[in-house]
């Protein structure tokens, strides 16, 4: 019985000794990029934008077009529409997976500052009731940005459209 429980003793000493040896392996080199990193630099706005146009544009750049349900060799193009309470966006991929171009609306965002301050200056009693964010996202073309605002004054209703820079078209 001694022999047995000293042999036990012996052996769970060893063992885990021989689990330390730890082999190194020299890894190959992996290469990481953004497939849509032009989409998101364009869209994005250097001010506090609307937190789920913000979060559905990215989930638009990560979308992975190749692991998809819908995606075969022989298609050029994949269009795919991401939909939110707040808004929708209409995306194009090509086959390898990046954005071509994207049609984006937006109800009820928060505004840049520079269109609240053109309303102010340019409508200084009249109040934003309703607002619309209209993106269009071209790959060689770029990014147009557009504010649809309806504008209330007592019983007076006006709609202005504006730019991003706060221009009025």
């Amino acid at each position: 019985m001694k022999k047995i429980l000293l042999g036990l003793f012996v052996l769970g000493i060893t063992i885990p000794s021989f689990a330390q040896i730890v082999k190194t392996e020299k890894l190959s080199e992996v290469i990481v990029y953004a497939t849509n990193y032009k989409y998101l630099n364009n869209v994005d706005t250097q001010e506090v934008a609307s937190i789920p146009v913000e979060a559905l544009q990215r989930k638009v750049a990560a979308y992975d077009i190749k692991n998809s349900d819908i995606y075969f060799d022989e298609y050029d193009f994949y269009e795919v529409a991401f939909y939110i309470p707040e808004g929708k966006i209409l995306a194009t991929y090509d086959k390898d997976g990046r954005i071509i171009r994207t049609a984006e609306k937006f109800k009820d965002i928060n505004l840049p500052i520079g269109v609240k301050e053109a309303v102010l200056k340019r409508f200084p009693n009249w109040t934003i009731t309703k607002d619309i964010y209209i993106v269009h996202f071209h790959e060689d073309k770029g990014v147009k940005k557009k504010y649809k605002l309806k504008l209330v004054n007592g019983d007076q209703v006006m709609r202005v459209k504006t730019d991003a820079s706060g221009n009025f078209l």
